[in-house]
């Protein structure tokens, strides 16, 4: 089977599971212009899943041939989702010819659950790939398009304890000034996670920002941390 006939079959079996009334809310929730079927995340996993083991990628390349056709030419977005459940693969998990197809996935996509559904691919490339990925995410923080910002900030979020830090210092420090609900939201949500693993780091952090943290960020980041000694 090649590309086209796994594409084909996915999008046969998430139309085959489509629910119009769920679809209708969903498309709603999430203020998007592209149709929806219905059908739950996870449905869609199992989905991709099923198919993919059917008929493995016999390479990277066809794999990232796949993901980025599917998503291009994406009618509903579960087709999106499906394209991004696709590189979950132990294939690419750590393959740096992944990171433009994350990065065109992330401007074209250019909304929330699409931007965050390769948040954690990111962030592996980074565990593995420090020197290349650190300075593209330096970069990405400056970006023009806010949702590649988006991305720079929330790239660590899985990290816990190797948590570059300096890293999470810079790329929200750029962005301290910016209005945008969407990164002064990751921008919160980065320090809240990171500070499941060292609430005094993500405290000083705060503290020594006090002026330039928008309220939602500093709520954010504070929420549910451990009381003091």
């Amino acid at each position: 089977m090649g590309n086209s006939d796994l594409i084909a079959a996915i999008r046969a079996r998430l139309t085959a599971s489509a629910d119009p009334v769920r679809a209708a809310g969903a498309q709603a929730y999430l203020k998007s212009a592209m149709p929806q079927l219905g059908v739950r995340v996870p449905e869609v996993r199992r989905i991709v899943k099923a198919e993919v083991a059917a008929a493995p990628f016999a390479s990277g390349d066809e794999l990232r041939s796949a993901v980025l056709e599917l998503f291009r030419a994406a009618t509903y977005r579960e087709e999106r989702y499906a394209a991004i459940d696709l590189t979950a693969s132990k294939l690419v998990r750590t393959d740096l010819a992944m990171l433009p197809v994350y990065e065109e996935i992330i401007r074209t996509g250019a909304w929330w659950d699409l931007v965050d559904g390769v948040e954690d691919r990111l962030g592996r490339l980074l565990q593995t790939h420090r020197d290349v990925l650190t300075p593209v995410l330096l970069r990405w923080s400056t970006d023009q398009d806010f949702w590649i910002r988006r991305a720079s900030i929330t790239v660590q979020l899985s990290a816990r304890k190797d948590t570059d830090v300096a890293l999470l210092s810079q790329v929200i420090e750029a962005n301290l000034a910016d209005r945008e609900f969407f990164i002064r939201k990751a921008i919160g949500w980065a320090l809240r996670e990171y500070g499941k693993t060292d609430p005094a780091w993500v405290r000083q952090f705060v503290a020594a920002r006090e002026a330039a943290l928008s309220p939602l960020s500093r709520r954010e980041a504070l929420r549910n941390l451990p009381a003091e000694d």
